[in-house]
């Protein structure tokens, strides 16, 4: 009975912390500065991407799941009025 007692505020802090973890922060401009999401997307398509999941986050990026030309496992959030990587995850 003990260890539930301990282990249930050690989780709870966990949950609190993944919580608190603040959005990437792509751009601040109007969605009518944006590229076209699909157009993008198929930009990224013809430099040999893999994209197994698309979507716009919270903080105004275009994210993609997938794979990079060189076939490594990434998650890539980019400025949507550039282009630009804003941030890369590997793995």
């Amino acid at each position: 009975m003990r260890s539930r007692t301990l282990l249930l505020p050690l989780a709870l802090a966990t949950l609190a912390g993944c919580a608190g973890e603040p959005a990437t922060q792509c751009t601040s401009e109007p969605r009518s500065a944006w590229q076209d999401a699909d157009a993008f997307q198929q930009n990224l398509l013809d430099q040999g991407y893999q994209i197994n999941e698309f979507k716009i986050t919270e903080g105004n990026c275009y994210e993609i799941y997938g794979f990079d030309p060189e076939q490594t496992k990434v998650e890539i959030y980019f400025d949507p009025v550039d282009g630009s990587v804003v941030k890369r995850e590997e793995g």
